[in-house]
């Protein structure tokens, strides 16, 4: 019988792991396979992880990981990936947004032969105008830099284990698991869901936080920001040459250049490209630093389940 493992970030979620333990049990034990649930603690300040250990302690099929401080949910789904037994991989939330009554379609479809089953949202759910709003210019802005379509992507996927053995032999850090899973390629299809209300709990991703996970995804996985540099630098070319033109057109013919606003105006749109193309360059210099030190993605501190001792 073949096993799926189902990988559950969880960071601070003390109201929402009973639950997906039970919900996804139950769908699980329809389905013509054996399973595992694997929850991922994220550094989790609350009860995560003494609710996680409830629900090893009744059910042997859950397992759990602990990190030794919050490494962000990239981390913690590679962390998932890496520890998962299965011939396939489920990553979802288990907050109740990723609906347990959309597996049995994801393994029929991989039973079929696909190799990557992404869920895709009918509906981004419950947001505010402003969040949605930065959703799609992040969504779109990553589309082009990647040449995947993002829209509606999430980290809900099917993964099968050649591909989950794929994923883990890649020797970079700082990952971007939603478009590097489709830089993969495979064999793969998609199947719709709606998002569910949270069974508990709010959301954890503060607009700050959802920036710098922009920024950062954008970075570990394309360098097309720093192309925007050159565009900049071939924009303040063809500025200087129409400047250029006109200076030396009002020298021949004898009109002063009474243009004091202009040079200042000139030199602080200069300076502006500048300290903002040393920003891009530099964040760039710093992922490379980051990827060049080698310190491994997360530090696990324990560990539940079979054949781990507490």
């Amino acid at each position: 019988m073949k096993t799926v493992s189902v990988i559950l970030p969880a960071c601070e979620e003390e109201g929402n792991i009973l639950s997906a333990a039970e919900s996804l049990s139950a769908v699980l034990k329809a389905t013509d396979t054996d399973y595992e649930l694997l929850f991922v603690d994220d550094g989790s300040r609350d009860k995560t992880w003494e609710r996680i250990r409830e629900a090893s302690a009744a059910d042997r099929r859950v397992r759990g990981i602990r990190f030794s401080r919050n490494f962000g949910k990239e981390a913690a789904m590679f962390a998932g990936l890496e520890a998962a037994r299965g011939d396939c991989c489920v990553v979802m939330d288990c907050d109740g947004q990723h609906p347990a009554s959309v597996l049995p379609e994801m393994l029929r479809l991989w039973e079929q032969g696909y190799e990557v089953v992404e869920g895709v949202k009918e509906t981004r759910g419950a947001e505010s105008a402003a969040h949605r709003a930065a959703a799609g210019i992040f969504y779109r802005w990553i589309s082009r830099a990647t040449g995947q379509d993002m829209a509606g992507a999430s980290d809900f996927r099917l993964l099968d284990r050649k591909v989950v053995d794929a994923l883990n032999r890649l020797p970079e850090r700082n990952v971007f698991f939603r478009a590097l899973s489709g830089w993969m390629g495979f064999r793969r299809t998609t199947v719709t869901y709606p998002v569910g209300e949270r069974t508990s709990g709010s959301s954890k991703w503060s607009t700050r936080a959802l920036i710098r996970y922009a920024v950062t995804n954008i970075a570990s996985f394309t360098s097309a920001p720093l192309h925007i540099v050159t565009v900049l630098g071939l924009l303040m070319l063809l500025v200087a040459v129409v400047f250029g033109v006109i200076a030396l057109v009002q020298k021949l013919a004898g009109v002063a250049l009474g243009g004091f606003t202009t040079v200042i105006l000139l030199l602080l749109f200069i300076g502006s490209i500048l300290m903002v193309s040393l920003g891009i360059i530099g964040y760039y210099i710093a992922r490379i630093y980051e990827e060049i030190k080698g310190r491994p993605r997360y530090i696990v501190a324990e560990e539940l389940g079979p054949e781990k001792t507490e």
